[in-house]
């Protein structure tokens, strides 16, 4: 059971930063971030490997890179597949693909409180640089229509608080119907 534990730690490890990622490359093409700073060479880095071949087979759609989403999807898969066969078999095989895409949905969730929290950390700290700058058009998306609904309080802007716990409520949520889905 505890080897079971081991594996599962650095399969999820493993496919979370690979997956991630590609997650971050899907979201860097989608707002036209240049990929010329650290960051972009990072996840070129981590991801070519997998994606480069996945764009042969997935086009993209319109500025959604497709090819990252399917890798992250399939390496999800993967994950689930290896830990499912070794602890309880075959027995919700057609599970599968449902659990493959919450947990991709679930790393998102990750991916997007993990931005806005270096984001605002950032922000604080050094806001004139250019990985500050890359993260405020990264969670943009995210943060303008939650400031038309929560405008900054005595100059703070809580819009990333509300941003993150309406992110960790999704995840409770995602994470109820998956764990009802592998039982």
């Amino acid at each position: 059971m505890m080897l079971l534990q081991i594996l599962a730690l650095i399969l999820d490890t493993a496919t979370s930063l690979v997956g991630g990622a590609c997650l971050l490359r899907l979201f860097m093409q989608h707002q036209r971030v240049p990929f010329s700073n650290p960051v972009g060479r990072f996840v070129f880095a981590v991801s070519d490997w997998l994606v480069l071949p996945m764009r042969k087979i997935v086009p993209a759609i319109g500025r959604w890179d497709t090819a990252s989403l399917l890798a992250t999807w399939v390496l999800k898969l993967a994950q689930i597949v290896v830990l499912s066969v070794l602890s309880t078999g075959v027995r919700n095989a057609p599970a599968w693909p449902i659990l493959a895409t919450l947990a991709v949905a679930q790393l998102m969730i990750l991916a997007a409180t993990v931005l806005l929290i270096a984001h605002v950390v950032l922000s604080w700290v050094q806001p004139r640089t250019p990985v500050a700058d890359l993260l405020t058009r990264l969670v943009a998306p995210v943060l303008h229509p939650l400031r038309r609904l929560l405008p900054p309080l005595g100059g703070v802007d809580l819009s990333p608080l509300l941003a993150v716990l309406l992110l960790q409520i999704g995840s409770l949520v995602l994470d109820g119907v998956a764990r009802s889905l592998a039982a």
